[in-house]
């Protein structure tokens, strides 16, 4: 595939990096040739220095051969001329960031569809409902749905509460078969656990299930489900707004914003009733005030992401069970996941995510669905006469650094044991560390 991604801020770069590890045919423009000069020697990728909307620029990379174009600048309106000028230039589909919810109303895409535009990204919107499902299932860090849901992965955190602690993962697979171990974050290090490897406290373990035992999940980690009635969110920002809007009726929601006039603005846009208060979410004195003590969950979703990370330990301080933190630094992502600050989001990764899924539409053979601490996890398509069908899983010798987490067969998923034989076109989940990404392709090719 030829890609063509305008925008070198932290979702492009983001995007053009891994995708370039996967051979595809990847050209990253920006108009600062500065963020450009660190990717020329590193990665498999070209770059072009030069406007996002220049006709010129366009056909000096190639638009009338391109399979996919994707406009994620900061600016939105550029972002919609470059994918409406891609469109008329030969490019097959496009992609296009913004910062309006109204573009997404129903009633709008076939509009913006004759514009030439096939999606369009709200990051906010998805980080959004990506913080609801968090209050909706407090007792886990993380939840992804693959296939609608069909396969789980769920990421929890273990404390001493959960009979798993100080078991072998060949212990736990012989008496239960309902979830894969796929992924284990313990401090800074990843693993791709084997049968030898013993599950410690304070281990992020991610389990792949199916929906029928979620709950059978929540019982081994020794967790408790939390009823969210009244939410506290730290800041006013568009994240806020669109999670107010997503959010359950029966939740009671307060917002704490220091910027006065940004109070009145976002007063004028919920949905439904939301108090908001006009004051320093970091005022110890305010929070026990505002009754911090009282509330089921607290959400930090202001500019900074060291305010967000500790305002949410000074909520776990004041007992508040379940707390959700937006870290938009990269660089702190792994550092906030070993904190006790609960679920981390990252607009920026979230709505990279979703392109990697709609890469899936236009070539379902190799694509990325998401990033997960130092790991990746790839769903792929399994071709027939490919090394990963000639075999059951655990005569595959698959490199230690690689696991398969399960399946989608035949619209049902399927968690994968050693026993398990992978069959042509069957929808496979695979994790694995980042320096693992290019085995894998061998495993998959024919």
């Amino acid at each position: 595939m030829k890609i063509i991604i305008v925008g070198a801020g932290e979702v492009g770069t983001h995007l053009a990096k891994m995708l370039s590890r996967e051979n595809q045919d990847i050209i990253l423009i920006d108009s600062d040739e500065r963020k450009l000069e660190p990717l020329d020697a590193s990665y498999n990728l070209m770059t072009i220095a030069g406007s996002p909307t220049s006709i010129k620029i366009m056909k000096e990379a190639g638009i009338h051969k391109c399979d996919l174009f994707i406009a994620v600048t900061p600016h939105e309106t550029s972002n919609i001329t470059a994918c409406m000028l891609a469109s008329n230039l030969g490019a097959k589909q496009t992609v296009a960031r913004i910062d309006n919810y109204e573009y997404l109303q129903p009633e709008n895409k076939a509009f913006f569809q004759k514009l030439g535009i096939n999606e369009l990204i709200y990051p906010e919107m998805l980080a959004a409902q990506e913080i609801v499902t968090a209050l909706k299932r407090t007792w886990v860090r993380h939840w992804f749905e693959f296939c609608n849901g069909k396969l789980i992965l769920i990421g929890v955190k273990l404390r001493e509460s959960s009979s798993i602690i100080n078991c072998k993962l060949s212990e736990l697979t012989r008496t239960d078969n309902y979830f894969h171990i796929a992924l284990i974050k313990r401090k800074d290090e990843t693993i791709i656990p084997r049968g030898n490897d013993v599950l410690q406290t304070g281990d992020i373990v991610y389990f792949t299930t199916t929906p029928e035992y979620v709950q059978d999940i929540r019982q081994l980690t020794g967790k408790k489900e939390i009823d969210v009635q009244n939410v506290m969110i730290l800041g006013g920002s568009r994240i806020t707004i669109q999670t107010a809007k997503y959010a359950p009726e029966k939740i009671g929601i307060k917002v704490i914003e220091s910027d006065s006039e940004k109070c009145y603005k976002i007063s004028e846009k919920m949905s439904h009733e939301v108090k908001i208060i006009n004051g320093d979410g970091r005022d110890i004195d305010l929070l026990r005030e505002e009754g911090i003590g009282d509330v089921d969950a607290f959400v930090a979703l202001t500019d900074s992401s060291e305010t967000n990370i500790l305002a949410c330990l000074t909520a776990k301080g004041f007992g508040v069970p379940k707390t959700v933190a937006e870290v938009e630094n990269l660089a702190y992502i792994s550092t906030a996941e070993g904190l006790n600050i609960g679920t981390t989001i990252n607009k920026k990764l979230i709505a990279a995510s979703r392109i990697y899924q709609l890469l899936l539409d236009t070539d379902s053979s190799n694509t990325k669905c998401l990033s997960l601490v130092t790991a990746e996890v790839i769903e792929l398509v399994a071709k027939k006469g490919s090394k990963i069908t000639s075999a059951p899983v655990k005569e595959l010798s698959l490199p230690k650094d690689i696991t398969i987490g399960g399946l989608i067969r035949d619209g049902k998923g399927v968690v994968v044991m050693g026993d398990t034989q992978i069959q042509p076109d069957d929808h496979v989940l695979v994790f694995c560390l980042d320096a693992a990404i290019q085995k894998i392709g061998r495993l998959f090719s024919c």
